[in-house]
């Protein structure tokens, strides 16, 4: 029996690519939902050209009273839930997953979204149902990055970690995010007590192989509250920006106007920014990384340092964030059969399924070097 899978959101930025990966894979049956029937049947009449494969529609308010109703009319086994931006958003998908007795991840970077997912895990263990927050490049690919080499590690001290990103403009509902904090307070850990920092601001020029110097200033992901329980981290920091210096510029200064008090909220500000950030992409060089830093001690006890960095070219960054979900339902395809519960997608992809499920060799290259920094 194929598995039925639904992606709300499936005609966005996100959503369109978790669709054209499923619609080619073997033995499922992709179903997608949306708020616009335009869009969603031109998207189903899409799918169904390009993959040769049955794709099915629901028109429909996945956090409204027909949810419910609809997951079981449809007897869907997975949902896949990219419609962002998550900052803000309550629990209603997730929620309605679980009483229709239905599996569920989702793409959300949002530091609050992830870290409160575990309030529903009494009821989905119940339902007997597994929920899966952050299947995107923070925290599951990052996690995935550093677990891959963790037993090198006796002890882990600092992880400092990153996104810079192509000049090419993801969706306005990702930049709505990505903006919700700017110029508003991000707790990091620094020397094992919280260190506030101002979002968007704190830039910095990154030197990244391949990709040249990057400007990239403070982001709030989920990896601060994870890392230091997972590894014991006692600093953690991350970093993210665009291809283009300008666009980091322009967040630093709505950043700062939002911090003086003399824009109230950076949403209205979001649609601009990204119109704007359109204008510029022809100057950008198609180049995006996610990098970590990892310090601490080796096994014999003296200091090591690691460095990963994952680099997409050709503007192929936006696969990074969207195939975690993809390697889920292969690894559900292969007869895995994940925890009941709810929790964060950290430790449930490793790198190597995560770049199987990509299977994009020409435009990713992984980059991993130790270094052993004086005492």
């Amino acid at each position: 029996m194929a598995l039925r899978v639904l992606v709300v959101g499936g005609y966005g930025n996100f959503g369109s690519i978790v669709c054209r990966y499923l619609i080619h894979t073997p033995g499922v049956h992709l179903l997608i939902s949306g708020r616009d029937p335009h869009k969603l049947a031109a998207k189903v009449q899409a799918l169904q050209a390009e993959g040769g494969q049955p794709c099915e529609g629901w028109c429909g308010d996945a956090m409204g009273p027909q949810w419910v109703p609809a997951l079981k009319a449809l007897k869907v086994h997975w949902v896949i839930h990219t419609g962002g931006p998550f900052q803000g958003q309550s629990y209603a998908v997730a929620r309605g997953c679980i009483e229709a007795g239905v599996n569920y991840c989702d793409l959300a970077d949002c530091r609050q979204f992830v870290r409160g997912i575990g309030t529903l895990d009494e009821a989905a263990r119940a339902a007997g149902v597994t929920l899966l927050s952050g299947c995107s490049s923070v925290p599951t690919l990052s996690a995935a990055m550093i677990d891959e080499h963790r037993e090198r590690f006796s002890r882990i001290e600092r992880i400092e970690h990153g996104i810079s990103s192509s000049a090419k403009m993801p969706g306005l509902s990702t930049i709505q995010g990505v903006l919700a904090y700017a110029g508003k307070p991000i707790l990091q850990l620094k020397d094992g007590r919280p260190h506030p920092v101002i979002g968007w601001q704190g830039l910095t020029l990154r030197k990244l192989p391949r990709l040249g110097t990057r400007l990239v200033a403070n982001v709030d992901v989920p990896d601060l509250d994870l890392f230091a329980e997972r590894y014991g981290a006692h600093t953690l920091s991350f970093q993210a920006g665009a291809g283009l210096k300008i666009a980091g510029l322009a967040n630093a200064l709505l950043a700062q106007a939002v911090k003086l008090g003399l824009v109230g909220a950076p949403a209205p500000w979001a649609a601009r920014l990204h119109r704007c950030g359109t204008w510029f992409e022809g100057f950008g060089d198609g180049l995006s990384a996610l990098y970590i830093d990892v310090h601490g001690l080796g096994q014999d006890g003296q200091p090591l340092s690691m460095s990963v960095q994952l680099t997409a070219t050709h503007d192929h960054g936006p696969e990074i964030p969207s195939c975690a979900a993809v390697a889920v339902v292969h690894k559900l395809l292969a007869g895995h059969v994940p925890a009941p519960g709810a929790r964060s997608s950290a430790g449930e992809v490793s790198v190597e399924e995560y770049l199987r499920a990509i299977d994009d060799p020409d435009h990713l290259q992984l980059q991993v070097s130790f270094s052993r920094p004086p005492v």
